[in-house]
């Protein structure tokens, strides 16, 4: 069973009074957009949100194929990380500790679904794929060390794609609740508490990538560009 974690609980305050999550996107709403995207990989969905957005990003969910549940955010405004980690959570109560989930945020309208399939191929294929994180701690996944708990894409500019990604559930919330407990707040932190794999721009050429799937929408200029070339 494989999970998309869809990450809407953020304030998109550069779009005024409008929550991003919901907003049209040349006559959808942006979030149910991202879920549409991922239907077809993935067998259930996990939308983090905050309890004033719940109603609405349900109305936008109708319909939706798959099954889908909401883990609401104990604390609102917390950051993108405590996002993951809530996200996470839910997954992890409906799957287990090891459910593989790939996590995406709600203004990213352009994932591409075979790089969805591949992060969770080479999730799944552990010792298989490159690991480049060999780290004591939550990424232990048994005694031989001989699997992965995350898979990440690290583009051009080295930056690390954590709200694009594979990881499981279990293991990679319990990195994020490390993390916001000892203060750090950097996205990348709980990564380097996990074994980890890096998908390079090299295997994303590869695979044949969509170079639109780490385009996210954070202004309405954005939005409007994006609702243009939908049209």
């Amino acid at each position: 069973m494989r999970y998309a974690a869809v990450i809407a609980g953020g304030r998109s305050t550069r779009f005024g009074d409008r929550d991003k999550a919901v907003t049209d996107l040349a006559g959808i709403p942006m979030i149910r957009r991202v879920a549409d995207r991922l239907a077809d990989a993935t067998d259930r969905l996990v939308v983090n949100c905050r309890a004033d957005q719940r109603a609405a990003i349900a109305d936008a969910m109708e319909g939706y194929p798959n099954p889908v549940r909401y883990a609401e955010d104990p604390e609102p405004d917390e950051g993108p990380m405590a996002g993951i980690r809530t996200a996470l959570r839910g997954v992890e109560g409906w799957g287990g500790t090891d459910a593989p989930a790939f996590v995406v945020a709600c203004d990213m309208p352009f994932v591409d679904p075979s790089l969805v399939d591949a992060l969770f191929d080479r999730l799944a294929g552990g010792a298989d794929a490159e690991r480049t994180g060999e780290r004591d701690g939550f990424g232990r996944g048994n005694a031989d060390g001989d699997r992965l708990n995350a898979v990440v894409p690290r583009v051009e500019d080295q930056w690390f794609q954590t709200t694009h990604a594979a990881y499981r559930a279990g293991l990679m919330a319990d990195a994020c609740d490390a993390a916001l407990e000892r203060g750090d707040r950097k996205i990348i932190a709980p990564l380097f508490e996990l074994d980890y794999a890096e998908v390079g721009a090299d295997d994303l050429d590869a695979l044949g990538v969509d170079d639109r799937t780490f385009e996210n929408l954070n202004t309405v200029e954005e939005l409007e560009a994006a609702a243009a070339s939908l049209s």
